[in-house]
């Protein structure tokens, strides 16, 4: 901090000073000042309010030497993490004027979001101040399952990435099983709303221009049940009439990796959906196979191992992504050609192979638990040089508000161990299970934490003045975040936004009893039709205090000064959680006094129909007859 204030008042000029000053146009936009941009030498210099300038990289950076000489990092991870110079920048406000400096347009557009957070709280008298910065993880990225019913309108995709890029995201994934309007495939995805070509080519290069690289992402090996269904497809799966799992009984799930079919099927995805994509990335999921083995390779798994078919499988579909030629996209020095991406789980069950995976595959260690084994996972990746990402997640599906708590436990779990591994990136997943019930808004936290927490992993409770987002007690991480979340995703500075959806995540801890990867709200509706176990050594009192606290909780959030541009989408959004909990309310006290509910049948229609009401707002229509379908509140 420094003394005095700058003006921000208009007539100014914001100069761009490069010798591709096209590329700071972006950087210049963000701030939202209303000034012209210019890239003319003779420009008065009294009249620049804001200059950006472009260094040539190591040009004394605070982060360099750190980077080039963290020996705690594998060697053969420190290249990887050469371009977090790339995204650093200086900015420096004083009473004359602002300035940005960065060493390539990404960092000067980071400094952009960070003065449009500044300029947010202090929209006219600017606090003096310098800012040296840069991110802890060269990738910081998000993904949004859109293959569970659930799938966005191009709006609703295009306001998120806008509010991912502030936060400095840089990449991007839309989790895909069958939701991509394959012309091979037509009757696995007509009834979807999937994304076409043209829509995917659109927000690719929508999220270019915001520094954001779009990877591409389609399950290729388990998870294919929506392809299963159909009888064309159902001959290529491990277990085609379904078979017992660690999930229990479970329909034809995974492809078969000894199935002639499986990979010309797999090349044929890949052949029509890569090209709409200008990312060098890929991921090809091959997470959770859960039947591999307990089908028709049963056999060859019994001689060779589980992990050993897997492997085989993974690598036969790591050379059909060498096939694909690789297309020029961000370069952060992490993918110098096409580059496949898998998720870890299964590898990491047989550690010993490891070591055989191809040197130039990323791997997803993934885990949503606070008490997830990132460091030892990640060490073992480490070891072998693979270089992997850590993946956290929002805590947000399966609930009905989320699990606030349990998502900054996870996601702080996986920034800490993942930087002290040597991991390149952070992929914060956002998931739809089972019918994708939480809405958009409940998601914001998530998001929010894992940029914040990406970029700086010790930032837990910056240091705050009185103005802006207000005083902060020491150690008040909730305070922070809450704050955080209602200024920059909703845009009101009355933080009553921010606060409740903070609250409303953390309504499941009204309860004593805890349900594994979901809450106990979303288990009354949808769990307690079938199991009367989901309401075991629950008290009605809690089932009160939930209905009370979700009052209050609304209440607080009355005169918020949303100004966001999905304000009123918002506050719908809150309503159907309320809404939703009073119905959870109503199903468990019903089953813990042993009597029916009044009207069930209504009140289940009236909860659907609002349902479709707010669903609608931010998404398609298709996938939504399906998801109220896992609505099971039981006669």
């Amino acid at each position: 901090m420094l003394e005095g204030v700058f003006k921000a008042t208009g007539g100014r000029y914001i100069a761009l000073d490069s010798s591709d000053p096209q590329a700071l146009i972006p950087a210049a936009k963000k701030t939202g000042l209303d000034w012209e941009i210019t890239a003319s030498p003779r420009v008065p210099k009294d009249r620049v309010g804001l200059k950006i300038t472009l260094k040539v990289s190591g040009s004394g950076f605070p982060n360099s030497s750190l980077i080039t000489h963290n020996s705690s990092l594998p060697p053969s991870l420190i290249t990887h993490h050469s371009s977090l110079e790339k995204q650093a920048y200086r900015l420096s406000i004083k009473p004359t004027g602002v300035e940005i400096t960065a060493s390539d347009p990404a960092g000067a557009y980071y400094g952009a979001c960070t003065l449009a957070q500044i300029l947010r709280q202090y929209p006219n008298e600017i606090p003096c101040l310098l800012i040296g910065d840069w991110p802890d993880f060269p990738v910081r990225g998000v993904m949004l399952d859109i293959g569970r019913d659930k799938v966005p309108t191009m709006a609703t995709l295009f306001h998120l990435v806008d509010l991912l890029s502030e936060w400095k995201i840089n990449q991007f994934q839309l989790y895909i099983e069958h939701t991509f309007a394959y012309f091979a495939h037509p009757e696995v995805w007509k009834c979807a709303s999937p994304m076409t070509g043209a829509e995917i080519m659109e927000l690719d290069a929508y999220c270019r221009s915001r520094f954001i690289e779009l990877v591409p992402n389609q399950n290729s090996f388990g998870h294919l049940e929506r392809w299963f269904r159909h009888e064309k497809y159902r001959p290529m799966a491990e277990a085609p009439n379904g078979c017992d799992t660690v999930w229990g009984w479970r329909e034809a799930f995974s492809l078969c990796p000894g199935d002639k079919r499986s990979i010309p099927f797999i090349r044929g995805l890949y052949d029509e959906f890569l090209p709409h994509f200008t990312s060098k990335l890929f991921n090809v999921g091959c997470d959770e196979t859960i039947d591999l083995g307990r089908g028709r390779s049963r056999k060859v798994c019994e001689e060779k191992g589980i992990g050993r078919v897997y492997l085989d499988f993974l690598l036969k579909v790591y050379d059909l992504v060498k096939e694909q030629d690789a297309h020029k996209g961000l370069d952060y020095g992490i993918c110098p050609e096409r580059t496949m991406m898998f998720w870890g789980d299964i590898i990491i069950k047989h550690a010993e192979l490891i070591p055989e995976l191809p040197k130039d595959v990323i791997a997803l260690e993934w885990g949503y638990e606070p008490d997830a084994p990132f460091a030892e996972h990640g060490a073992r990746f480490a070891e072998s040089g693979i270089p992997f990402y850590v993946a956290p997640g929002t805590s947000s599906w399966n609930t009905i508000c989320g699990r606030t708590d349990h998502m900054l436990g996870n996601i702080t779990n996986a920034a800490r161990n993942g930087l002290k591994q040597g991991a390149v990136g952070l992929l914060n997943t956002d998931w739809g299970d089972n019918g994708h019930w939480q809405p958009l808004s409940v998601s914001y936290l998530g998001f929010l934490a894992g940029a914040i927490l990406s970029w700086n992993v010790s930032s837990e409770v910056p240091l705050l003045s009185k103005e802006g987002l207000g005083e902060v007690p020491e150690n008040s991480a909730n305070e922070y975040f809450a704050r955080c979340l209602s200024l920059h995703a909703f845009k009101d500075s009355t933080g009553r936004t921010g606060r409740a959806f903070y609250d409303a995540g953390n309504l499941y801890q009204v309860f004593g009893k805890r349900v594994f990867n979901s809450s106990l709200p979303w288990a009354i509706l949808f769990r307690s039709g079938k199991d009367p176990k989901v309401l075991e050594g629950v008290t009605l009192a809690e089932i009160e205090a939930m209905e009370q606290r979700m009052l209050e909780i609304v209440e607080s959030a009355k005169g918020d000064r949303m100004t966001c541009p999905d304000a009123e989408i918002v506050r719908l959004e809150l309503e159907q959680i309320a809404r939703l909990i009073r119905f959870a309310g109503i199903i468990g006290r019903a089953r813990l006094e042993g009597t029916a509910p009044h009207d069930l049948e209504a009140e289940v229609e009236a909860v659907k129909e609002h349902q479709r009401f707010v669903w609608l707002l931010r998404n398609r229509e298709g996938g939504l007859e399906d998801s109220l379908g896992k609505l099971d509140v039981g006669g």
